[in-house]
C-alpha cells in the first residue's frame, strides 16, 4: 500500500473517530439536559409518557425526544466503531509497510 493511500486511510480514520467522539459528547450533553429538565413522573398533558433510565434516574420524555437521543447515541457509536476499525487497518498496513522497508534495508545488494 502506498504512502498516499496510508495517509488517506489515516485521515479517514481520524475523521470517523473524531466525529464519533463528538457525537458521544453531544449525546451526553442531551442526556444530562434531559435528566435535569424532564419530569420524573409521567406527564400525559405534555405527552411525556416514554420512560428512559439515565444514570439511575427514570425520566419521562416524548417519543420524538426518545427517538432523537437514540439516533444520536447509536449513530455516534457506529461512527466511532468505523473509525476504530479503519484505524486498526491503518496500523496493520503501516506496520506491514514499515516491516517491508526495514527488511529491504537489511538485505545486502548483490552487485
Amino acid at each position: 500500500m502506498s504512502r498516499q493511500n496510508l495517509a488517506g486511510l489515516k485521515s479517514l480514520s481520524l475523521c470517523f473517530l473524531l466525529s464519533g467522539l463528538a457525537g458521544l459528547i453531544l449525546s451526553t450533553v442531551i442526556s444530562t439536559r434531559y435528566m435535569n429538565a424532564l419530569p420524573r413522573f409521567p406527564d400525559p398533558q405534555n405527552q411525556r409518557m416514554t420512560p428512559r433510565n439515565i444514570s439511575g434516574y427514570i425520566i419521562y420524555q416524548t417519543e420524538q425526544e426518545d427517538r432523537t437521543l437514540s439516533v444520536v447515541e447509536y449513530s455516534s457509536v457506529l461512527t466511532f466503531l468505523i473509525g476504530l476499525g479503519t484505524g486498526l487497518l491503518y496500523v496493520q498496513k503501516w506496520g506491514l509497510a514499515w516491516a517491508i522497508e526495514a527488511d529491504d534495508e537489511l538485505v545486502p545488494d548483490e552487485s
